[in-house]
């Protein structure tokens, strides 16, 4: 369908995913003037209570789908394994700005990080293995520690396995490859820290980049984001150059959120890219000029970008399903400079994403003493590799 850009307020913007993200770009986007229409199978999902409606559908509903782009002006998109089909119609039909390829690159870590590679940004060198053999012979190229994972699906540390000796191969191999896609062995990078970058782009070309944040993360998931990241100077400016070549090179439009290690000798390597907006940006939402999530709306109704300064240091700390009670508990005890953000989602599990919290402070260091005085986040946080 012909870009009618710019897309200005007043317009319907579709978004395919009723998760806490979809939520988030609702509630900037209504705050703009725009009317908003979500596709979800979970009925009166996160971002149908902030939509002005809702189609309850299963994500690969051929029909739902063509029902969203009959009454959308845009769509976008909060959950990135769209099925095939689906986008193929969504994209025939509608003006859907992010398109299909970045989806398609981003939907597998082969093809993700032959992309980055071939930009002449580092990866952790890989191999692709299809039999234990070959898991093997990987192994005798890349060495022990590695980490094995499955091309497609997996997030919070789910369809992975960190090889440490020869003798859980057979095993993790065995476990990985019920989930029937092709497997990657990734070298493990030894990191002193995992640095986060959001890039924003519009149809028109107009880039922007978030500050780096620092994130910690605790059983795979994503614990605390810190920023500004506590690295020198020339570090973050790295790895927000990073972000804004990816975004360029890859014809981003929307968000997408560049996930790198560094390591101790100041090498930054990239791990993984989003097309959305990310957990790790939640932080934008009250320290920075822009939210990641109406920067999301600017981009893919092509509007200009917003600023992305940094107002004040901040912490963002995610609130799993085993913290929500106790910081309802503790709510008039948060600090008066805290943000409470919750999802509504209607059943609080264990590790689920159930809200997070902003801390803003004169200094990161503040903000986590003021986080850890709090004693609801109590275990010792661990950092990750996914």
């Amino acid at each position: 369908m012909t870009n009618r850009t710019p897309i200005k307020p007043g317009a319907t913007i579709g978004i395919l995913g009723g998760g806490q993200l979809g939520r988030m770009i609702a509630l900037a986007g209504r705050a703009m003037g725009y009317r908003f229409v979500t596709m979800d199978p979970t009925e009166d999902a996160p971002c149908g209570q902030a939509a002005d409606r809702q189609i309850v559908a299963r994500y690969d509903d051929v029909d739902a789908a063509m029902q969203l782009a009959e009454i959308s002006d845009v769509i976008s998109y909060e959950f990135e394994n769209v099925d095939a089909r689906v986008a193929e119609v969504l994209e025939s039909r509608a003006y859907v700005p992010q398109g299909s390829r970045l989806l398609r690159i981003t939907q597998n870590r082969i093809r993700e990080k032959t992309a980055i590679r071939e930009l002449g940004i580092p990866v952790a060198p890989f191999r692709v293995i299809d039999s234990l053999d070959s898991l093997r012979a990987a192994i005798g190229e890349l060495g022990l520690p590695a980490v094995m994972k499955t091309a497609t699906g997996g997030y919070d540390g789910k369809g992975q396995w960190v090889l440490r000796s020869e003798a859980e191969l057979a095993e993790a191999y065995e476990t990985l490859s019920k989930a029937g896609t092709e497997l990657i062995v990734e070298q493990f990078v030894p990191f002193q820290l995992e640095l986060s970058v959001i890039a924003a782009r519009n149809p028109s070309g107009e880039l922007a980049v978030f500050p780096a944040a620092e994130n910690v993360h605790r059983e795979n998931i994503l614990h605390l984001s810190i920023v500004p990241a506590r690295v020198p100077d020339d570090i973050r400016q790295r790895a927000e150059a990073i972000a804004r070549t990816i975004a360029e090179r890859l014809d981003v439009v929307g968000l997408i959120a560049v996930e790198m290690f560094l390591t101790a000798s100041g090498e930054l390597y990239v791990n993984e890219l989003a097309p959305r907006p990310h957990n790790s940006g939640h932080y934008t939402m009250d320290a920075c000029v822009t939210s990641q999530f109406e920067q999301h709306v600017r981009a893919v109704c092509d509007l200009p970008l917003g600023s992305t300064e940094l107002l004040s240091p901040v912490v963002m700390v995610n609130i799993l399903g085993e913290h929500l009670q106790p910081v309802l508990d503790h709510i008039g005890q948060l600090p008066r400079t805290a943000k409470l953000h919750l999802y509504g989602k209607h059943e609080s599990k264990p590790k689920r994403k159930m809200g997070h919290l902003n801390v803003l402070a004169p200094s990161v260091e503040e903000a986590l003493a003021q986080i850890e005085r709090l004693e609801i986040w109590t275990n010792k946080a661990e950092v990750h590799h996914d």
